[in-house]
């Protein structure tokens, strides 16, 4: 075991603001100066270069990149998007199922069951860490379906949902349904005291959605999309998640999804605590222009832009990394308030804050360092240089 300083760099901290100095980690830990000092293990020193020095990235919602999806529903699919997401700075994941048949659902739940038990027993695949499940569908609306399947569409049932959970060792951190949809109140109480329930895919108005976020859903799926638009009779489920302070919302600043005035406008409306940069990619992320699939369905890929053969958006194609570099560059966002959206708020979200997320002593030493133009210098994550 090994002491680390990071020197000459500008620390992010977690007042969400940087600072020019050092950052210490003993082993897979980060540590306070004193108790670094106080460390006799063997030191090195990493020069950041006078660049940032962030948490690593976590991405609560991506459904696949490299030529893998979730929905493969198999532990290589998995690890495979694990290590691609871990070699662009993504160091947590948490990957998106999507409506597909229960027994596609049960073979992923499988799957991720598996490749975090192997990962507990201390053999972590170079990869990001697999924090648990997404499931997005199949409780959704068909009407705002967007590039999910109409066939495997079913209405909220708690049975269903507890037969998934229990397969996955209790891996889903995050259950996206349309609350308008009959059954999903009463899943919604059912659920939220034990996983993070997020209005998606929905027809819902404002006061469908306030009954949600009262009952107990505190997150918007991919803010804007699939969902009716905030106009000023009918202001919608947007609307009503920004007048609930608890409800954090979901964005994809790929440059595609969400125009930049429109990103601009969402942190007016929520803050930059409570909006979550996630990437929603799928299998071509990382991958050159050309034909692909996403729940079943053929996508087609060219630049940053995927679709259906009808074309409708069919997720996205940049990583999350690649988000936070559009959304300051391109969006005119604060890199203070990216790094928050991309690190603090979605590890708080899907409740692993205490560990992850920030560079505070005692988390795990996931971070990274950036240059001056925001390409990626080095990985660590759990203290180990990647």
């Amino acid at each position: 075991m090994k002491k680390f300083r990071i020197q000459n760099g500008q620390i992010f901290d977690e007042r969400g603001s940087f600072h020019e100095g050092s950052l210490y980690f003993i082993g897979e830990k980060i540590a306070a100066a004193e108790e670094y000092r106080a460390s006799k293990l063997e030191e090195e020193t990493v020069d950041a270069g006078g660049g940032y020095v962030i948490p690593g990235l976590v991405d609560i919602h991506l459904h696949g990149c490299a030529g893998h999806d979730c929905c493969d529903g198999t532990a290589e699919a998995i690890r495979a998007i694990a290590e691609y997401e871990l070699s662009q700075g993504i160091t947590s994941i948490t990957p998106a199922t999507m409506t597909v048949p229960e027994e596609k659902l049960m073979q992923i739940a499988r799957a991720v069951r598996e490749v975090r038990a192997v990962a507990a027993a201390g053999d972590c695949r170079r990869g990001a860490t697999l924090q648990g499940l997404y499931m997005e569908g199949p409780f959704i609306s068909e009407k705002k379906k967007g590039a999910q399947r109409a066939d495997d569409i079913r209405k909220p049932d708690p049975a269903f949902f507890q037969r998934l959970q229990e397969l996955s060792g209790g891996a889903i951190r995050t259950v996206a349904l349309a609350p308008e949809t009959e059954g999903a109140m009463e899943l919604i109480r059912a659920l939220s005291d034990s996983v993070t329930v997020s209005i998606a895919h929905t027809e819902a108005d404002y006061e469908t959605a306030c009954e949600a976020l009262r009952g107990g859903a505190s997150q918007l799926t991919h803010l804007y999309n699939a969902m009716p638009p905030l106009l000023h009779r009918e202001p919608g489920p947007i609307a009503a998640a920004a007048d609930f302070e608890g409800c954090k919302a979901e964005l994809i600043c790929d440059g595609v999804h969400v125009h930049p005035a429109a990103v601009r406008a969402a942190f007016r409306l929520f803050g930059d605590d409570r909006i979550i940069f996630i990437s929603d990619s799928m299998e071509a992320t990382g991958m050159p222009d050309g034909e692909y699939e996403l729940g079943g369905q053929k996508v087609f890929v060219k630049g940053r832009r995927a679709l259906l053969a009808d074309g409708t958006l069919a997720g996205s194609v940049t990583n999350l990394a690649d988000c936070v570099r559009v959304a300051v560059k391109e969006m005119k966002i604060p890199l203070t308030s990216a790094v928050k959206c991309a690190a603090v708020n979605p590890a708080k979200a899907i409740g692993i804050y205490g560990e992850y997320g920030s560079l505070t002593a005692g988390k795990y030493a996931d971070l990274l360092i950036l240059d001056r133009n925001l390409e990626l210098k080095k990985i660590f994550r759990h203290g180990v240089s990647v």
